[in-house]
């Protein structure tokens, strides 16, 4: 067994294929647990059920994780192991798995413990905890970052593949920027919430700790779908992840509105990563988070608190000495709440998601820092409430706002510590914000080449060609996005099309039609993919003279495409020359 054997999904799966089997990398795991002496990243630890397991699984079966070795946070049931929530007094014997283990479980991964968390869910900090403290990974004297502190640092230690975590109020990416690891923050609802003991019902998902961008997307894929059992889950759309296009519009913190605390080292490291998404092709642009703050103020200045303690019972009045200190400071204002409170916030609440909608209306994604600085242990010893709220600043609002998320470390700041970045996208959208993560991962240059590109149309598919407004960046790119429509590539028609600027607008559309013999040109275009089911609905929405038709293409392929009825084009402007709609509008600036 190679002592210096990483961890992740290629280099296990390539040992196993060199023969290395799955009971020598499991008795590793130990071992190297063992050897860092850190009693604080496992609560409980499944030694000889993960030995016997790796035995029993036999020669390699094709199962995507045949063999991986990954924790699970203790508030998130394994059948036959004790769930504590990191509550002694709350301990029970788990009967059955929760829902995304059962699912990891068919698929050959072998869980090697519970691990440990801020309790309840109820932190950022990863140390309000009756046992231990895990340590953190980079730098002993930060705190590990919480909720899911122990699911973080055994990633990050190289004890495991990945974990599970979760996430309400930013406890699947706080902990994954403090310990240089990636962590996705799923749709709500997109992973199975069955078998998880709640914090925030109504915002709490399953999230993701591995050790890239690519292997958390197929770990997503392998988690994600809709299970009637959870009530909270939804039958999103099924994603795929595929490029972005060029022109993707990216919203950033103005200076007004980016809080670093006087970290001055993280500022300039998150602008940095903004100027390599310029640089990138990106259109980045600064909005005021003002608003998405007093979103995040609603979590522990309103009424959720008080969905905390319902998630906690009657344990706040009949027994709070078995809650740590902590704890029981901060779901105590949760007792003096009452329904008109609760209404109150959500009124509030969908006010400013009005306010915020606008706020990223024309934007793709919007960027900021996963946490606006650093936190140590001794900080948090002096003020155990001060440095935790800092830590939210970037994620205590996106759960509210039905945002997904992903934490990507972005290499290291000048200083030695680890840099990362949160890309927030609309709910559903979560392989267009692992695509755009993947361009930041690291500071490396962007590829798709380690990651599970899905660029094929898939049955349930259909792609279409678009050659105006509908374009990436566009005016009326939104009609294919919001409908779950996926970039797939540029392409350009045959040259037998001809292309005019047509009256009318706003938005200012083109026509693309098939020419007379020898006037044609290719035109250039982009290829989407657009579910089946959302087809019928966006035809629906097309104007005359505009209509769809097959468009036959450079490379000899014919796909669906927007055409123009020839008597739409009275009064139009042959632009066919400029090769295409972009370059026609650049052309007239």
């Amino acid at each position: 067994m190679p002592r210096d054997l990483a961890f992740t999904l290629p280099a296990l799966r390539a040992a196993y294929a060199g023969g290395l089997r799955p009971e020598a990398v499991i008795a590793e795991a130990f071992a190297r647990l063992d050897a860092l002496d850190d009693p604080g990243i496992f609560l409980f630890e499944a030694r000889e059920t993960a030995l016997a397991e790796a035995r029993a699984l036999g020669a390699p079966d094709g199962r995507p994780l045949w063999g991986i070795p990954y924790a699970v946070k203790d508030n998130i049931d394994v059948a036959d192991m004790p769930t504590t929530a990191a509550c002694p007094d709350f301990l029970y014997r788990a009967e059955m798995d929760a829902a995304a283990v059962a699912r990891l479980r068919a698929l050959g991964a072998i869980c090697l413990g519970k691990a440990n968390l801020d309790q309840f869910a109820t932190g950022l900090v990863g140390v309000r905890t009756p046992y231990p403290v895990p340590r953190n990974a980079i730098d002993p004297e930060l705190v590990p970052g919480g909720s899911s502190s122990g699911s973080a640092v055994a990633v990050a230690r190289g004890l495991v593949a990945f974990s599970l975590g979760t996430d309400t109020a930013g406890s699947g990416r706080v902990p994954a920027a403090l310990n240089d690891i990636v962590g996705l923050k799923p749709s709500l609802g997109a992973l199975s919430s069955a078998g998880m003991v709640p914090a925030c019902r109504t915002l709490d998902t399953v999230s993701l700790f591995a050790h890239s961008v690519g292997e958390a997307w197929e770990l997503f894929g392998h988690c994600a779908g809709f299970d009637p059992a959870d009530p909270y889950s939804r039958p999103l759309p099924r994603q795929r992840l595929s490029p972005l296009p060029r022109g993707i519009a990216v919203a950033v913190p103005d200076a007004a509105s980016l809080r670093t605390f006087g970290d001055e080292v993280q500022e300039r490291d998150f602008r940095a990563t903004v100027e390599r998404l310029r640089a990138d092709g990106a259109s980045v642009r600064e909005i005021d988070l003002a608003p998405f703050y007093a979103v995040a103020d609603l979590l522990y200045a309103g009424p959720w608190v008080a969905e905390r303690v319902a998630a906690v019972g009657a344990r706040l009045t009949v027994s709070p000495d078995t809650l740590h200190e902590v704890t029981r400071a901060i779901l105590a204002p949760g007792l003096k709440l009452s329904a008109v409170d609760a209404f109150k916030g959500l009124y509030r609440l969908e006010e400013l998601r009005r306010v915020c909608a606008q706020a990223l209306e024309g934007f793709d994604f919007l960027c900021v820092p996963t946490i606006p600085c650093f936190v140590t242990l001794d900080e948090v010893a002096a003020d155990p409430f001060g440095p935790n709220s800092r830590l939210g600043t970037y994620t205590n609002f996106v759960n509210l706002l039905d945002m997904c998320g992903i934490a990507v470390p972005t290499g290291p700041r000048p200083d030695g510590r680890p840099g990362s970045v949160t890309v927030l996208a609309r709910k559903g959208e979560d392989a267009r914000a692992a695509a755009l993560a993947l361009r930041v991962e690291r500071g490396a240059a962007p590829s798709l080449a380690d990651a599970p590109v899905e660029d094929d149309i898939a049955g349930d598919e259909i792609a279409i060609a678009v050659c105006g407004a509908h374009m990436a960046g566009l005016p009326l790119n939104g009609e294919l996005t919001s409908r779950g429509g996926r970039f797939l590539r540029e392409a350009r028609t045959s040259p037998a099309y001809q292309l005019f600027a047509l009256p009318g607008g706003p938005p200012a559309r083109p026509g693309l039609v098939r020419a007379r013999d020898g006037q044609g040109a290719a035109i250039a275009l982009e290829i989407w993919a657009l579910p089946r089911v959302a087809f019928g609905d966006f035809l629906a929405g097309i104007p005359a003279p505009l209509a769809i038709g097959t468009v036959a293409l450079e490379d000899g392929l014919a796909v669906k495409g927007f055409l123009c009825e020839p008597h739409g084009l009275a009064g139009g402007r042959d632009i066919t020359a400029s090769g295409g709609w972009r370059a026609a509008q650049a052309a007239a600036l």
